[in-house]
């Protein structure tokens, strides 16, 4: 019974029954685990100030990654930090199943990678072993405004240097009442949220786009094999003037 939500009641009257032969496992359980799809999944990260690069803000309590062009973070030397990419990973290791959402803004030009990692890709080089979505240790969503147009995003994913483009979507995938009218430099930005759900014992890696009224649309599936002691975490690459947060799940 793991990753289901039994209730204390539950528990006590399946613990009580006389099986010998079975094991009562509850572990992974809660209230998420009454919700549809792969929000039963549902996790709480926070990105890792040790992990980002100097050119990356953090605020929101390490939950919004800010790329912040030509002023660099005081952060102290860190074995963990990005030296080049401008890239951040999350705190938190992603467990057997894992869903999280995170809410991005970009303009037009610009763009953003929602990725899942090893944690022990590498930091301090200037080569493809250090970017999301160029190694094998990564997996990477590229989220680009190419369109010019504020309802519509270029979707790609990356996994060791191949690329793989996904069909722009047919109605839009903005976030409601969140598209601001300018930002400093002039150019309209909007917010989107895409949803992404790691699921080690099916080696799935599944990539969603999160509408206004919160209806999950699969944007991508990778299917994989998954290292069972290797950690995974979520991160994020950023371009100049763009933005990622976490979302808080309810």
């Amino acid at each position: 019974l793991r990753h289901n939500h039994t209730g204390d009641s539950g528990v006590r009257a399946l613990s009580a029954a006389k099986l010998d032969t079975l094991t009562l496992l509850v572990d992974h359980g809660g209230e998420n685990r009454t919700k549809p799809g792969p929000r039963k999944y549902g996790c709480q990260l926070t990105l890792d100030p040790n992990t980002a690069h100097r050119n990356l803000s953090l605020s929101e309590g390490n939950r919004r990654v800010t790329h912040t062009p030509g002023r660099e973070e005081p952060y102290p030397d860190h074995p963990e930090r990005f030296e080049y990419v401008r890239q951040v990973v999350c705190r938190e290791s992603v467990c057997e199943r894992c869903y999280w959402e995170a809410e991005f803004s970009v303009s037009e030009g610009r763009w953003v990678h929602i990725a899942v990692t090893d944690k022990g890709i590498s930091r301090k080089g200037r080569d493809y072993d250090c970017e999301f979505g160029w190694n094998k240790n990564s997996w990477s969503l590229r989220c680009f405004d190419d369109y010019g147009d504020s309802d519509k995003l270029s979707y790609s994913v990356w996994h060791n240097k191949n690329q793989t483009h996904i069909p722009a979507l047919t109605s839009p995938y903005r976030r409601a009442g969140v598209c601001d009218d300018d930002d400093d430099d002039g150019e309209r930005v909007c917010m989107y949220r895409v949803g992404v759900c790691v699921d080690r014992p099916t080696g799935t890696l599944s990539f969603y786009s999160v509408s206004d009224s919160d209806t999950l649309t699969l944007l991508h599936r990778f299917h994989t094999h998954f290292t069972q002691h290797t950690p995974l975490c979520a991160g994020f690459a950023v371009c100049e003037s763009s933005s990622v947060s976490l979302c808080q799940l309810e």
